[in-house]
Parts: C-alpha cells; structure tokens; sequence
C-alpha cells in the first residue's frame, strides 16, 4: 500500500521535522525509523518491529562498509585524543595564536586547510575540526560557525576535486560512459560547490552573519561559544604537556593524510597484479576501507613517534583509546540512527518513486531539467540524509534521457544532480557529513543544522537560477559568471540588511 509512493519519504520527513522542533536528534531518529518500519509491516506492530531490528540495526551495523566507517572514526577520535595529551594540539594553538592575529585569519585558515583535505569528507570534518578548534576558540569564533565552516569544505571540495572518493562514487553511477571524464566536464557546472566556496569566503572577510548565526556569532564575542548562556572556557581542556611542540600535531596529520591516500589507491588495485594507474585506483577506491586501514596505521605509527620522542609513555598511549572512543560515541549513536532511518526509507521504495516522477517530466521541461534535478536533488538529499543515494538515483535516470540525444545537457543535469545532493546533504540533520562536521568541531548538532540552514539555502536558491541560465545557454563561461555576480550582489544586499538589525547576545 505504502510501497514506491509519496509515504516512503515520510520516514525521514518525520525525523528531521521533529529534530528541529524538539532540538533532540536520538528520540527524533529513532520514532523516524519506528514510522519506517509500521509503514513498511502496513501497522503490524510485530512484523514493524521485526523489520527495524533485522533488516534495520543489524543490517546497517553489519555491513562492511559501515563498519569501515565506524573503525575510521574511532581510530581518529583516539589520534585526536593522543595529540591532545601529547600537548600536539596546545602547542600548535599557542603557534597560531602569533601567526593567525584576527578572526577573518582564522576562517580564511579554516576554509584553506578544509580545501587542503579533499580525499573524503568524513575525514575531511573530523581532521580540520581537530586542528582548528583551539584556533577558531582563541579568537571567539562559535562553534556553530566553526562547524558551518567545516561542512561547507568538505562535501563541496569532495564533490570538485577529481581525486577524492566522491569523484569515484559518482564515475561508478554513469553507466555507459567514461564515468571520470564526465565528472571532469561536470565540474565547472557544479554551481552549489563552487558558490558555497566564494559565499564562505564572503562572510569571513566581510563579516556577514545573519539567522540563528548571527546570535551565535555575538555570543561568541562575549566568551559564549556553544550559545549556551554562560561564558565557556576552553572546551578541549588540553593537558598541560610541556614537552608538546607543534610537529606533535603537524606530524600525525601528515602521516593520517599519507596514510589514507595510500589505503585509498590500495583498495582501488593500485599495488595489485595489474597495477591499475593512480587516478585509476582512485576511481575504484574503496573509501571504507582504504580510511580504515590508513588510519590504524597512522595510529601505530602515531604512538611509536611520541614513544621514540618521550612524549607519552607506552600506558597513557593505551589510555587514549577508549578517551577517544567515548569523544566518538555521540556522532556513532547519531549515524547508526541515520544509517536504519535509510534503511527503511529504501525498504520503502523511495528511488523508484522519485525516479518515476522524473523520468515521467524529464521530456517536458528539457531545458528547466537542470533547475528540476537540481530542486529533486535537494529534496531527496535532505530527506534521506545521503548525497551518494541520491547520486545513485538521479544519475542513471539522467543518463538514460539524454545519453546520446544531448550530450552537453546530460553533463549539466550530472552536475545539478551533484549540486543538489550537496545542498541537500547540507541542510539536512541525519546527514552523515553534517553529523561529521557537527563532531569535528564539538559542536551541539542542532545547533549546527539551525545556523547552517538560512546559509545552505541562500547558496541553493542562487545555484537554482544560475541552473536555469545554463539549461538554456548550455556554456559555464556565461553560467557561471551570472552566478558569482548574484552571489555577491546578495551578499552585500545581507550584509546592509544585518546592518540595519543588530543581533542580541542572549544572556
């Protein structure tokens, strides 16, 4: 009764709406997955039940690519907690503090560093929150801006940059092409990307703020990171360490980083008997498993450099685990929950009814294609929580329009497909890469999703026109320039307005 119709995507619906109305994320997920399950058992409470155990928790907790992520995030909650207790993190806050003077230096250092780390987006929020927090706390930056900053570096520079395991994702949908050479010529078309990029940057040299940020934003200035009505100290509570210089932090980074690329082209067949070529190998990559053998290497390697350089005894190393574990523990509850809530919105048939509504209105609206994609692209991200689900619906039924009729259309409706997953993945709570950004920057997660929704949604509504100017202009030499010229126009309308309306720091 309630299979491939509109009542598939009421799962989701009913968890992100009562996440934002109750600000309490377990609870909402959790009665999102119970509505999953009664819709899909047709309101046999058994049968319901039965569903979001078996085909639900166990299967999302027993698939390899999920656990994959789980062992990556544990492994980098404890890195974190042995650079912090190394005095790592400390020392290279005490760096920063001389060389980054201003909060619009610690953005912009922010966003740079974010841009640096474009091989997966998980990995990208969790390193840049563990480098930059004792930065951006320094100079009274919010930890809601902080996580903004994250997330709109990570999922966005994933999605542009050729080598990371987003391109590879992407390039495996689109069958019956060269998968990377059109991801290649997708990317100047990739509007929401590239706006956020130019929009970020914006607002830290400008210094625009407004919606629930702003306040955030005032808070912080008055000693009030978390908007929590009290005057915060230092959340990290770093371990005095004087033997901690800043290569503890530089050098485990360096060595995660490296390690991961290397685990990366490895599961992709790079050091195999056919020796597939680097950009090759990172197509095929799996990004599971390349960040979870990459970061438990790094990690050995990790404790034997503070071993060799006497920074940590063998015993505190050991102890740095399960602290690191516990530090993770939030943001695995939270995709767990998320990762069932998918489960049963695809048990329900979700993509074929979405893909049903396309393909039935594509011939229609050929040149507002784009736009459309775009627009259904957001949607089904924010619904369902996954860009890449949503990379796997919307592309195939891309192709079969176009392959062959109008190629250059295909390439644009890719990218606005792209685009809108992003975006969607942006404004929606039980997205993995918003719950990541949310834990790298230890930030409360409604919170995050409150401040980051007003901005993911000024980016999107400039994207969407810019999406209709290329639908009929079909060239990103003339796209793209109208939309940075209305983004910027926009931002410098938003600045004048929040000039005119001063935000008030809660007490």
């Amino acid at each position: 009764m309630f299979n491939e119709t509109f009542w598939a995507l009421v799962p989701p619906l009913v968890a992100i709406a009562l996440a934002l109305i109750t600000k309490e994320v377990y609870s909402s997920l959790f009665l999102g997955i119970v509505v999953g399950g009664l819709l899909y058992a047709e309101f046999n409470v058994v049968a319901a039940f039965d569903h979001l155990y078996n085909d639900g928790f166990v299967a999302v907790l027993s698939d390899s690519y999920n656990v994959g992520i789980l062992v990556f995030l544990v492994v980098l909650g404890a890195m974190v907690a042995l650079m912090n207790n190394a005095g790592g993190s400390a020392a290279f806050g005490e760096f920063a503090k001389k060389k980054i003077k201003t909060r619009v230096g610690a953005q912009l250092a922010t966003i740079a560093l974010g841009i640096l780390i474009f091989i997966d987006d998980y990995f990208n929020c969790l390193t840049v929150g563990s480098v930059m927090r004792p930065v951006t706390d320094e100079h009274k930056i919010s930890r809601a801006k902080l996580a903004y900053l994250i997330d709109a570096t990570a999922a966005p520079i994933c999605i542009i940059a050729p080598i990371s395991s987003w391109a590879a994702a992407v390039a495996g949908f689109v069958e019956g092409e060269d998968g990377f050479t059109v991801f290649l010529k997708a990317i100047p078309y990739n509007y929401y990307a590239i706006l956020t990029i130019l929009m970020m940057i914006c607002i830290a040299v400008f210094n625009i703020d407004f919606g629930p940020m702003k306040k955030h934003e005032a808070n912080a200035l008055k000693g009030d990171l978390f908007t929590s009505g009290q005057v915060s100290e230092s959340t990290e509570k770093l371990p005095a360490n004087e033997k901690g210089k800043v290569i503890d932090l530089v050098f485990p980074v360096v060595i995660l980083i490296f390690c991961c690329v290397i685990g990366m082209i490895y599961s992709g067949g790079f050091f195999g008997a056919d020796g597939a070529g680097f950009i090759e190998a990172f197509s095929n990559s799996d990004a599971s498993i390349g960040l979870a053998m990459g970061s438990i290497t790094a990690l050995i390697i990790t404790v034997i450099f503070y071993l060799s350089r006497k920074v940590l005894n063998f015993k505190k190393c050991m102890e740095c685990i399960p602290e690191g574990f516990k530090q993770m523990v939030p943001a695995i509850l939270i995709l767990t929950f998320a990762w069932t809530l998918k489960a049963m919105t695809d048990s329900l048939g979700a993509k074929q009814y979405v893909a049903s509504v396309i393909a039935g209105s594509a011939e229609s609206f050929v040149n507002f294609l784009p736009a459309i994609v775009f627009l259904v692209g957001c949607f089904l991200a924010f619904a369902t929580g996954t860009s890449w689900g949503t990379f796997g619906i919307l592309i195939p039924i891309v192709v079969a329009v176009f392959s062959g009729t109008n190629p250059q259309l295909m390439i644009i409706s890719i990218s606005a497909c792209m685009a809108g997953a992003v975006c969607g993945d942006h404004c929606s709570p039980i997205s993995d890469t918003t719950i990541m950004a949310s834990a790298g920057a230890q930030s409360d997660h409604i919170n995050h999703v409150n401040t980051q929704l007003p901005y993911a949604i000024v980016c999107a509504a400039v994207s969407f026109v810019t999406y209709i100017v290329a639908g009929f202009t079909q060239k990103a030499w003339i796209a793209l320039p109208v939309g940075i010229a209305i983004m910027i126009g926009v931002m410098y309308i938003i600045k004048y307005a929040s000039k005119e309306a001063p935000a008030k720091a809660s007490e």
